[in-house]
């Protein structure tokens, strides 16, 4: 197996690993508030989430930004803890829509948000990421393999939660809020626990 396909593997199972699960449930609070019909802005957000942290996967890879992993570690549950919050008052109106679809909270601050907690979140990735590298020459091949790995990850994780949604809202009387309520507790409880624990 050459190297890029080595690295893009490790990259999925790193995302997809429920060891590393405080990633998983950023993913999980991200798209709590959306349903199959809003399938292109959940891409989007995932997207944004991947565009940063694949930013400071590289820099601190490098070893060009120089950051404390225990506060890194901190900050993590703490950007789950900020998506939960805000989940709480994106709750659907008359129309059925979610506030943050309407003008006066346009969707591009979501995508921001997604982004700037990515950084966070790229830093996080890095220290496993070096581990794998060692001593290697050039690190820009498996870096690219990674994180396409981890993008690839966290779609696979969107798909199996959106057919979950799917699946609920069919069968049951559970309401696309509900189902918001539901995972953005359990995201929030768990981040407690990661911050406390």
């Amino acid at each position: 197996m050459s190297d890029f396909w080595l690295y893009l593997q490790l990259g999925i199972e790193h995302i997809t690993d429920i060891q590393g699960h405080d990633h998983i449930l950023f993913i999980l609070a991200l798209i709590a508030t959306f349903s199959t019909k809003e399938l292109k802005y959940i891409v989007w957000l995932v997207t944004g989430f991947t565009l940063g942290h694949s930013i400071t996967l590289a820099l601190s890879t490098l070893d060009l930004i120089p950051f404390d992993p225990a506060l890194i570690e901190t900050l993590i549950p703490i950007t789950i803890l900020i998506v939960c919050i805000s989940n709480l008052f994106n709750t659907k109106d008359q129309k059925n829509q979610p506030h943050y679809l309407h003008r006066n909270i346009p969707f591009k601050r979501y995508f921001f948000e997604a982004t700037i907690f990515g950084l966070i979140h790229g830093m996080g990735f890095s220290n496993y990421l070096k581990t794998l590298l060692g001593s290697q020459e050039s690190i820009w091949e498996p870096l690219l393999a990674f994180n396409i790995g981890l993008e690839l990850g966290q779609l696979a994780i969107v798909a199996l939660v959106m057919l979950v949604n799917a699946i609920v809202m069919g069968f049951t009387a559970c309401t696309q809020r509900d189902w918001n309520i539901f995972i953005t507790g359990g995201a929030f409880i768990s981040a407690l626990i990661i911050l406390f624990g």
